[in-house]
């Protein structure tokens, strides 16, 4: 009994032993070894060392990331990638007799629209534009400018761009989006641009709005693009997910902030100023025109005519000169300025005797409607800066509606403030009616002192401008 119990434990020893024995890998060639987990085979895989096919699988991961999550494009592939501005990347790579080019976003702004251009500058490069459409598709938009103005399509490009959308992805805070063109040199310098307003149409003919940053940039594709350097450009797209960047303003944009703020305070708060004091003060100070003449004239006027030339300053640094409301109306408001001003020195200095006998000269109504009208049209023309001309040009969103707000009670409370001051013009006409009769009630007064009293009277000013 005791002699079997002793065989039964060798048995058993004996069959633990051999299963470890065949748990143990086996290394080296295995000519059947196809149960293998390591090693080379006998079909010749290698399923953990480098795999040297440089065609990029049909179905690439479509997660986030510069290279797919997969790896598949990243090993052993030549290439390069660069991060452009903190709002997108661009990863270019060879794939046999064609190059593969990468762009997405950093997601640290809404995707609108992705290119590049092969070349240095944007005039008379060829572009490669793309945008995601609501439908899921992908356009891409072959185009080029003569100069640094929206580029139009190109019907007969110098090479064919064709998009990719089995390794584009619009799905995440990431979108890629992929192309592939026939292969060229090898070390290039590009520009790219990113905007964050949608084309909202499929056409390739689609209006682009201004990109909010651009730029050259270099890529050698001679480097091999490891998964590395995959993962490092994976990797710095994704610390820009916590939320938006800051993009910092180009000059021309510094440019066009101060060009609004010297023309706002100039035309929406020194002009009404001058306005208001007249309004306020013509009944019983005779002092008030040389404030008018000042707020209107010489500080405003030093605003206005600054803050004017600040705006083509802007345009002549930004090098696109497009037409627009907006700056059509600039330069009818210059006009009008420099008419108004005009109009006010003749009524201060030239009298005409016949209308001094009969009332306020008819110049001085004009002068009085020309002066509310510009200020109107001030009002209408800051408005459409901010909320037309500013993300046309640059291509950033519209400024928050807190402006608007901002805006529109500043109106209101302006208005109001004259609708009261004109709670003086009965006094105003009254005073002014009494004047006429006592300085020219006698058909025997002398002109020359007519005139005299007439420019002492407080009630008339030596301008002789009861506007306002």
């Amino acid at each position: 009994m005791v002699q079997t119990r002793n065989f039964a434990r060798l048995l058993l020893q004996a069959l633990l032993f051999s299963s470890f024995v065949a748990a143990v890998p086996r290394g080296g060639n295995d000519k059947g070894g196809k149960g293998d987990g390591g090693g080379n085979d006998g079909n010749g895989n290698d399923t953990d060392g480098d795999n040297n096919n440089n065609t990029p699988a049909a179905s690439n991961s479509t997660t986030g990331g510069s290279i797919p999550a997969n790896n598949t494009l990243g090993a052993g592939l030549h290439g390069d990638s660069q991060c452009l501005g903190q709002l997108m990347c661009v990863t270019g790579f060879v794939n046999g007799s064609t190059v593969t080019y990468e762009l997405q976003s950093t997601g640290s702004q809404k995707l609108g629209w992705m290119a590049i251009g092969f070349g240095g500058q944007m005039a008379n490069t060829p572009m490669v534009i793309l945008w995601p459409n609501t439908d899921g598709s992908i356009t891409l938009s072959q185009r080029q400018a003569p100069a640094q103005i929206m580029p139009t399509v190109v019907s007969n490009p110098p090479f064919v761009a064709t998009a990719a959308p089995s390794l584009s992805s619009l799905t995440g805070s990431q979108p890629r989006l992929v192309f592939t063109v026939p292969g060229g040199a090898t070390k290039q310098t590009l520009i790219w641009a990113f905007g964050i307003n949608n084309p909202s149409s499929s056409a390739v003919s689609a209006v682009l709005t201004q990109h909010i940053n651009s730029g050259v940039f270099s890529l050698d594709l001679t480097k091999t693009l490891s998964a590395t350097a995959a993962a490092g450009a994976s990797g710095s797209n994704s610390t820009s997910t916590g939320g938006s960047q800051t993009i910092p303003f180009q000059v021309y944009q510094k440019t066009i902030i101060a060009h609004a703020a010297v023309v706002t305070f100039g035309f929406l708060f020194l002009l009404p100023s001058g306005v208001l004091l007249a309004r306020y003060t013509r009944t019983w100070n005779n002092k008030w025109f040389t404030g008018h003449w000042i707020l209107q004239s010489g500080i405003g006027g030093l605003f206005c005519i600054v803050g004017i030339i600040l705006g083509f300053i802007a345009v002549h640094q930004h090098g696109v000169d497009i037409p627009s409301t907006h700056k059509t109306i600039g330069k009818i408001l210059l006009v009008l300025y420099v008419l108004q001003c005009s109009l006010g020195a003749f009524i201060h200095f030239f009298k005409i005797r016949a209308f001094l006998r009969i009332g306020r000269q008819p110049q001085n109504y004009f002068h009085a409607l020309l002066g509310l009208g510009i200020i109107g049209l001030s009002f209408y023309q800051v408005r459409l800066g901010y909320n037309q001309e500013w993300p046309n040009m640059t291509g950033r969103p519209v400024v928050p509606k807190a402006v608007t707000i901002a805006w529109i009670a500043y109106l209101v409370v302006l208005v109001a403030v004259y609708a009261v001051g004109l709670s003086f013009l009965p006094r105003q006409l009254h005073q002014e009616k009494t004047s006429r009769t006592k300085n020219f009630g006698g058909n025997n007064s002398n002109p020359r002192d007519d005139h005299e009293m007439h420019e002492q009277s407080p009630l008339h000013s030596r301008t002789g401008s009861n506007t306002y």
